[in-house]
């Protein structure tokens, strides 16, 4: 028989036990416990912070954003039924009148009666003629808003067919613009890969909307240097106004048809209507915009001239008719791409006072 390693049985066994060191932060007492804590309500209110005062949701929440244009609900009011009813009875007059002075004409001369039917008849064509254009110019902008509309409700279904109707009818509305013809293509090419409606939606807007994006944001910053130097030498406020009007309903015409609109004299009182309504609302430039308030506290007329910092503010109005107007005539709202703000127009306009911003 094998012996043991010598030592091995000798030893005396020794139980296990714990032990404490001095810079072991833990205490040593182990056996008690600690004391659970009681259910408690809290009293008061409890309130909740608002999404745009939300550092997580808003991290950029010193800057006032500029509120997105909407189109105004179209209501019937007195005023509507009566400018109706005596648009009626004018034109029952216009007819009487008419009506008489050719009956006159043909009694003194049959060539005068005839001359008279003729004249009517080609002032009734032109009419027939601007009644079918301002129609198909407020359709026009009509199925705008109806893409639009269906873009946000497309975007909530879970079967990309009412996406893909809208990508459709999108590609249809700008098939006359040659900047889309890459992102038709494109389009039709991936009609079957994509099957989720927010990314069919997004893809379209990148695709379609991104080169008119561009279009649009030189049409803004063209206004908007255009009336920053005019409204700078002009010698009268009077020029001045009259000049902001003009080149404000020149912008809204060209971001119209930029964007597939084309209205006519009707549709384009309209959406001047729906502009002028937006900025009377929020101001048509917010004095809590960080960004101009930085602008004019860097004492612009000071560092510039007088005259030359009315113009730039000028120039900033201009720029915010022109963001309202791509709000109104875009046929999606921005989702994929960037909406431009105000800001993104100060280099334009003021490029000293944009790198002293960008440098703080």
């Amino acid at each position: 028989m094998s012996k043991p390693a010598s030592g091995d049985s000798d030893l005396p066994r020794r139980a296990p036990a714990a032990f404490a060191y001095e810079d072991d932060p833990r205490p040593v007492e182990t056996e008690k416990k600690a004391e659970r804590r009681k259910p408690a309500s809290f009293g008061g209110e409890v309130v909740l912070t608002p999404d745009e005062e939300d550092p997580f949701l808003n991290p950029d929440g010193d800057i006032a954003p500029f509120p997105v244009a909407a189109p105004r609900k179209r209501r019937t009011s007195f005023a509507k039924i009566a400018l109706g009813a005596f648009g009626v009875l004018l034109s029952l007059a216009f007819g009487l009148w008419t009506d008489s002075l050719i009956r006159d004409l043909f009694s003194r001369a049959d060539w005068l009666g005839y001359t008279a039917l003729a004249a009517l008849a080609i002032g009734i064509l032109a009419v027939i003629a601007i009644v079918i254009r301002e129609t198909a110019g407020i359709m026009r902008l009509a199925a705008v808003q109806t893409i639009k509309a269906e873009a946000e409700a497309a975007i909530l279904e879970t079967k990309p067919a009412r996406a893909r109707a809208l990508v459709k009818n999108l590609a249809s509305l700008l098939a006359g613009k040659p900047e889309t013809a890459k992102g038709r293509a494109t389009l039709t090419a991936a009609e079957g890969d994509i099957i989720d409606a927010p990314h069919l939606v997004a893809l379209a807007e990148r695709e379609l909307l991104a080169p008119l994006d561009r279009q649009a944001r030189a049409l803004i910053v063209n206004a908007s240097k255009r009336v920053s130097i005019v409204t700078a030498v002009s010698p009268r406020a009077v020029v001045d106004l009259l000049y902001v009007l003009y080149e404000a309903s020149r912008l809204i015409r060209a971001m119209a048809e930029l964007y597939g609109g084309r209205p006519g004299t009707l549709g384009m009182i309209r959406l001047m209507r729906d502009v002028l309504a937006h900025l009377a609302v929020t101001g048509s430039i917010a004095v809590g915009d960080s960004l101009v308030q930085q602008v004019l506290g860097h004492g612009l007329a000071s560092k510039l001239s007088a005259r030359l910092g009315e113009g730039v503010i000028n120039g900033l109005m201009t720029a915010r008719i022109g963001i309202a107007a791509m709000d109104l005539c875009r046929p999606l709202a921005f989702r994929a791409l960037k909406r431009p703000g105000i800001g993104d127009f100060i280099g334009d306009l003021a490029p000293s006072m944009a790198a002293r911003t960008s440098n703080k």
